[in-house]
């Protein structure tokens, strides 16, 4: 990811990197490039003061799945007045035919947003279908009043299949045994442990992990032997029949929240002015599953990987929990990427000893700055009805009193700087520049105001329960050197990327495929074209990864087509398409590249 001067909202890139990053695909922020030739095409006359575009990349049926994102904001100092030019680019309505055999599977193991910048996929699969069918079958009853009519429905059809096959009612026995001799100590903690499992399981028939078994979340290991017993509930059930049966319904969802999704993504970004399109090596997918309890929220980021699962409430999607999870997908790289900087703050955690937080708060000090700064801007972005009759002053002061009494609540539950965070805030708000740039400047006051922050912090009653954080398991210490390489590619420091990936070749410490696929992209973003190659090439002998393989195929395959060697390009989009990666971009972009030969984009300057 490319850097951007957000003041101003131009974008500070050298032409070589315009030129290579474009040719392979690897994006120099397109909607920055658009952004300024529409600017630049408009006629005479006084700047726009906000430009917006975004980019939706809408597959259709069999497999709809909405990628949403992404759009570059360019403000002027000229006011608040809103523009948008909205640029719909549907890059990808292929309709596939239904195979005779099953379709390759559509893997959420990794990451499944598109590479080309998009920052949410919105999508349903048929792998959740069948593990809560499963847990349906066997006594998993909450909330079913408030639960879209769907999920009775399904529960009602499976009732039926299971009571016209004795196979049936024997493999249901199976499941519902496994599922009653692994509840797990705390009862709160018995159906995320399958969610975990299945955001690593393949669609069926196949219900296999997507990694390596050791690599699986620990709660996920915890219930990994329900993936045979479920294989065969669902063979014998023949759960695929009523997939297809219901997979309409399923895919009407994806249609009725996209605008709403889209519509927090735009909010979220216009407030914080954010000057990018999407993380290259991130991804956020959010999947809606009907059989799930609606207040069964499941937010997962592993690695760069952010995961949720949620069902619609009496019909409704609640987006507090959604655009708490893209804070966090948003936020914790910009968090991670000065986590040295903020342990100068770690006398505050003397001061949340007694806090009703999970203990992860209580020994990361990243952690609790990071929620701390999440939480300030959900209260500073809460809307407010307005009162009839109601002046603009009278109003100030009744929002600002809501919103503080919000903070007390929040600083109350632990996380005791997020009234530094909103005072912060009221500032940003008045300027022009983006909080990429604006964070680091807040950081450097917090540690200069530390005194007083830890005086506001022993001041503050706890309350005696806390509401633990909706995603588990999210920043960590960056001790892999290649971690601040991979920081450095977000960045757009393609030049640092390469020096740490680089130190860890030489030196044969860490991960040897990861570093020399980091130095191919690095080198691909710098021109250095004979150098990506020779990395992508040798990432395919050292690497196991299904992603990085496939990855390693699709750069070389469109590299090749820019030098006219069309056979080998050929090869490696096939190749792609082997190596286990089932996420659907790698599915599109290797397709693609097979259907008609990958152009770089023109360099119009």
């Amino acid at each position: 990811m490319e850097r951007h001067n957000a003041g101003n909202g131009t974008a500070s890139i050298g032409s070589s990197y315009h030129q290579i990053s474009r040719s392979i695909g690897v994006p120099p922020c397109s909607p920055c490039l658009r952004g300024e030739k529409l600017l630049a095409s408009q006629s005479p006359g006084p700047p726009l003061p906000w430009v917006i575009l975004i980019k939706l990349s809408i597959p259709v049926h069999p497999f709809r799945r909405l990628f949403l994102g992404s759009y570059y904001l360019r403000r002027s100092p000229s006011g608040f007045v809103l523009t948008l030019l909205i640029t719909l680019l549907v890059s990808s309505f292929v309709i596939a035919q239904k195979p005779a055999a099953p379709a390759a599977p559509l893997s959420h193991s990794g990451p499944v947003a598109d590479p080309a910048g998009n920052k949410i996929t919105l999508d349903v699969s048929e792998t959740f279908f069948s593990f809560f069918v499963g847990l349906n079958a066997c006594g998993y009853d909450q909330e079913l009043s408030s639960s879209d009519p769907v999920r009775n429905q399904i529960r009602a059809d499976v009732i039926r299949a299971v009571a016209a096959s004795e196979d049936a009612q024997f493999q249901r026995k199976q499941v519902c045994d496994y599922i009653r001799d692994h509840q797990p100590a705390d009862p709160a903690r018995n159906i995320s442990q399958y969610v975990s499992l299945a955001f690593y399981t393949t669609e069926p028939p196949e219900l296999k992990p997507t990694i390596k078994d050791a690599d699986l979340p620990p709660d996920a290991q915890n219930v990994l032997g329900y993936l045979p017993v479920l294989e065969a509930f669902y063979k014998a059930v023949n759960l695929h029949q009523l997939w297809v049966r219901y997979e309409p319904q399923y895919q009407a969802y994806v249609d009725r929240y996209h605008n709403q999704v889209a519509n927090m993504i735009l909010e979220t970004d216009a407030y914080l002015r954010l000057p990018i399109s999407g993380y290259v090596s991130r991804s956020f997918a959010l999947y809606i599953e009907p059989l799930v309890a609606p207040g069964e929220v499941n937010a997962r980021n592993y690695g760069v990987n952010y995961l949720m699962l949620m069902a619609p409430d009496q019909g409704v999607l609640k987006m507090q929990p959604v655009r708490h999870t893209y804070l966090h997908y948003t936020l914790d790289p910009m968090a991670l990427k000065r986590y040295n900087r903020m342990q100068g703050l770690k006398p505050l955690l003397a001061t949340v000893a007694n806090a009703p937080l999970d203990e992860k708060f209580k020994t990361d000090i990243a952690l609790l700055v990071t929620e701390s700064l999440i939480r300030a801007v959900e209260i500073r972005t809460t809307p407010v009805a307005r009162i009839d009759s109601e002046d603009r002053k009278a109003r100030e002061k009744r929002v600002e009193g809501i919103y503080s009494r919000q903070v007390d609540e929040v600083m109350q539950q632990g996380f005791v700087l997020t009234r530094y965070f909103y005072e912060q805030f009221a500032d940003f708000e008045k300027g022009e520049v983006g909080f990429q740039d604006a964070f680091g400047p807040m950081l450097t006051n917090l540690n200069l105001t530390l005194g007083r922050e830890e005086k506001r912090a022993r001041e503050t009653v706890f309350a005696k329960q806390g509401s633990p954080d909706l995603v588990r398991a999210t920043l960590r210490a960056p001790g892999d050197s290649l971690d601040a390489a991979e920081e450095s590619l977000i960045a757009g420091d393609a030049k640092g990327a390469e020096e740490i990936a680089a130190g860890a070749v030489t030196s044969g410490s860490g991960d040897q495929a990861r570093a020399t696929f980091i130095l191919a992209r690095a080198s691909s973003l710098q021109g250095k074209m004979q150098s990506a190659i020779d990395n992508f090439q040798k990432t395919l002998q050292l690497g196991h990864d299904p992603r990085m393989l496939a990855w390693s195929h699709i750069y070389l395959g469109r590299i090749f087509d820019i030098q006219d060697n069309r056979e080998s390009a050929l090869k490696h989009y096939n190749a792609a398409l082997n190596v286990g990666d089932t996420a659907p971009d790698t599915k599109i972009a290797a397709e693609r590249g097979l259907q008609k030969p990958y152009e770089a984009p023109r360099n119009n300057k």
